[in-house]
């Protein structure tokens, strides 16, 4: 039955591809980031929905070549200059046959990025993209913030089998960025069951959070927070909701899980945390032995055994900086960084133009809240391995698309005039007066 819901399900938006574009892309996201065939068990589980899907859409776009409007931004130009330099490090790499798997695989994370891009070119687009990255991971902040409640918190809370967000620590990382676009949908509600609901979705999803027990998913939460809060036009409204997660903390939590949190302080002890800094040590000497790097899932027994300082603590990177670092040199790690810093101030650009049009009320709120999202990724991902996870690359998708449907092509923020009371510099008299 679950087979046939699935099916069903996504069957009434393919149809729908070939009249619009948009709803491929937004179908593609919704299935990178929810997998909701991964729910299924039988015909469902195994059908290769995202080809199709993806199939799909390109035909779309190619018949109707006035709808693709691929900006020219450097945030674009650095995106595709990261795709062009790991294409050249896969051929280097030292593990060839799961490096070209990878290859494949991140292509056409970064491929599809650049399609929804093109494809999506209106308000209307962008607040539809915006809730359906919200919706497919909110589905297990709610799944997982009931299961937190009942459970006493006393079981971790696990993603879908299969899936980039299966391990606890990733599913984490994934709901902790969500929460900032919960609350953007709840200063937008208009109604209010529909503001009740985005909220209590907001706190269950922190619960189901917490219900990981990720220790890195704790660290860049308590970033995040501070941002929603600094970042948010409702301060004392925010920052009452932020303090009413510290008693769900402390009434809702176990024993067990205070004293996984506080072996954060006691890393050297933590034979888990000493192996990601034998990981990073590893990353390091790698990228300085190679300019390219090691290659993609160069993470392996075989070359710890070469490069880390302890060759027998094999452990994946568990860092979202480190992994790009191994596996793509400094040069790699430096055009990573600049995506994300690049992808921050174009937040801040449409915050800027957005500034004084009460109008544009909801885009300055979407992107103050994709800048918290993304800094909840940057700080919790210091920990974990998703430097090519979709959603971090869905929510820069929402900060472009902002930029490309508000911001005139030659626009720039206005200088603040010289003050009239600023000293003006002395007119000097010709010599020949």
């Amino acid at each position: 039955m679950r087979d046939i819901i699935v099916f069903l399900a996504i069957a009434a938006l393919v149809v729908q591809i070939p009249k619009r574009p948009a709803i491929g892309v937004m179908t593609f996201a919704w299935l990178s980031l929810m997998n909701p065939h991964r729910l299924a068990y039988g015909f469902a589980f195994s059908f290769p929905w995202v080809a199709v899907v993806a199939g799909l859409t390109l035909v779309s776009l190619y018949l109707r070549p006035g709808q693709i409007k691929l900006p020219k931004t450097p945030l674009t130009i650095v995106l595709m200059v990261f795709m062009v330099w790991m294409t050249i490090t896969t051929p280097f790499a030292f593990e060839q046959e799961r490096a070209w798997e990878e290859w494949n695989r991140v292509m056409k994370t970064l491929f599809f990025t650049l399609v929804t891009i093109a494809a999506l070119n209106n308000e209307k687009d962008v607040k539809q993209f915006a809730l359906v990255v919200m919706l497919s991971l909110g589905f297990y902040g709610l799944k997982g913030g009931v299961f937190t409640l009942l459970s006493g918190g006393s079981s971790r809370v696990m993603g879908p089998p299969g899936t980039y967000i299966a391990d606890n620590n990733d599913l984490a990382l994934a709901l902790l960025t969500i929460v900032p676009l919960v609350w953007y949908h709840y200063l937008q509600a208009t109604k209010r069951w529909m503001r009740w609901g985005f909220a209590a979705l907001a706190l269950l999803t922190g619960a189901a959070v917490l219900g990981s027990y990720s220790r890195g998913a704790l660290i860049g939460g308590a970033a995040m927070m501070f941002m929603l809060w600094l970042k948010s036009r409702h301060k004392l409204k925010t920052g009452l909701v932020v303090l009413m997660i510290l008693p769900l903390i402390f009434f809702l939590m176990p024993e067990q899980w205070f004293g996984r949190m506080e072996s954060i302080g006691e890393y050297k002890a933590d034979g888990s945390a000493m192996g990601r800094v034998n990981a990073w040590h590893f990353a390091f000497n790698i990228a300085t032995d190679n300019l390219l790097g090691g290659g993609y899932r160069v993470f392996t027994p075989r070359m710890f055994h070469i490069y880390a300082p302890n060759p027998y603590d094999v452990h994946a990177p568990h860092s979202i900086y480190f992994q790009v670092l191994g596996e793509h040199g400094f040069i790699g790690l430096a055009l990573f960084l600049a995506f994300l810093v690049i992808s921050w101030r174009t937040g801040s650009r449409v915050l800027r133009f957005c500034k004084d049009k009460p109008e544009l009320k909801w885009a300055s709120d979407l992107a103050a809240m994709g800048q918290v999202s993304l800094a909840g990724y940057c700080v919790g991902g210091a920990f974990l391995t998703l430097a090519y996870a979709d959603l971090l690359y869905d929510v820069v998708i929402i900060l472009v698309l902002l930029e490309k449907v508000l911001i005139p092509k030659n626009w720039k923020p206005k200088q603040h005039p010289v003050s009239a009371a600023a000293p003006q510099p002395p007119i000097l008299e010709s010599s020949r007066a």
